[in-house]
């Protein structure tokens, strides 16, 4: 056992070595979305963390305290109703980042299997769906929401599928578009001529190389559903108070925290205290999935994986 001990930990050593060596290499080729990954990532574990972290609770009313500027009791100060706004970012943060992953999981498992489906067999099949995705892009993404929520109700499920219903047709045809062109390949064609299925041509040699496209899609789905929802709650059809929301947070409604278009309720006497703003933190949020998913679309070792795939399934 104890000749078995240095060998174990000389191993882990050597594993770990090329771990960090990759995570360099990635920074020298991607350090914008290497940087966005791990904010992206922070941004996650602080909003689990978040009623952890929370130095107060977020639906408490403090009407001594209302409207309070930054200081050591309260960091991001208060809004009209005396209540913390940090602990309000890091529990309207869970809200935020449960809508967009449950907008992501919904969208691409349907908007995957979709696609699939359209771009494989074709026919009136794709043409019923192809129109049926043209008609919903056609109209505007909040005013489609708007229509959806106002049928349902006001409520975080409801928002949920609102944003899902417009996000899955962007990737039924992102989808759809990669399939037009793998069916088309020789490997395809030789496992057709072998006799595989289509249930195997489709989830052997074709969903694997969606993966990369529709990781990328992801990464941008995220922040535009954060900002429907900002929005459906900035109009009072989002998630209802007294629940935390980076939209509700800053509602003109009476119902709202602030009255001020940048979140922040009272006179802004600093640009230190504008980076504190909590519309400031979403923002901040939004912008490094956005940048994450332009990084990752133009990062060469996804490219590289997506030809390894290509060559290794022919």
């Amino acid at each position: 056992m104890q000749e078995t001990t240095p060998t174990t930990t000389i191993q882990r050593r050597g594993e770990a070595a090329p771990l960090l060596a990759r995570a360099a290499r990635l920074f020298k080729r991607q350090p914008v979305g290497f940087v966005s990954a791990i904010i992206l990532v922070a941004l996650i574990v602080t909003a689990i963390a978040g009623p952890i972290a929370a130095p107060y609770d977020p639906i408490q009313v403090d009407a001594d305290a209302a409207l309070k500027a930054p200081s050591s009791a309260h960091l991001f100060g208060t809004d009209n109703l005396g209540r913390d706004l940090l602990s309000r970012v890091l529990q309207g943060a869970r809200i935020s980042l449960s809508v967009g992953f449950l907008v992501l999981l919904i969208g691409v498992s349907i908007g995957t299997f979709v696609g699939l489906v359209s771009g494989y067999y074709g026919g009136v099949t794709d043409q019923v769906i192809q129109r049926l995705v043209d008609l919903s892009l056609t109209v505007p993404t909040l005013l489609l929401a708007l229509v959806i929520v106002t049928a349902l109700g006001p409520s975080l499920p409801n928002v949920v599928i609102a944003i899902a219903t417009i996000q899955t047709p962007r990737l039924i045809r992102l989808v759809r578009s990669v399939v037009l062109t793998l069916k088309e390949s020789d490997y395809v064609t030789a496992a057709i001529a072998l006799g595989a299925n289509d249930a195997r041509i489709l989830t052997r040699h074709i969903l694997p190389q969606t993966f990369v496209p529709v990781i990328v899609m992801a990464t941008l789905i995220l922040p535009n559903a954060i900002v429907v929802e900002a929005s459906l709650s900035f109009l009072g059809l989002g998630v209802p108070e007294p629940a935390p929301s980076p939209g509700g947070g800053c509602s003109p409604t009476p119902a709202g925290s602030c009255r001020r278009a940048r979140g922040w309720p009272w006179p802004l006497e600093s640009s230190s205290q504008s980076l504190c703003s909590p519309a400031t933190c979403w923002g901040i949020c939004c912008a490094t999935s956005w940048t994450l998913g332009f990084g990752a679309d133009s990062a060469p070792a996804a490219r590289l994986t997506a030809q390894s795939d290509l060559s290794g399934a022919a």
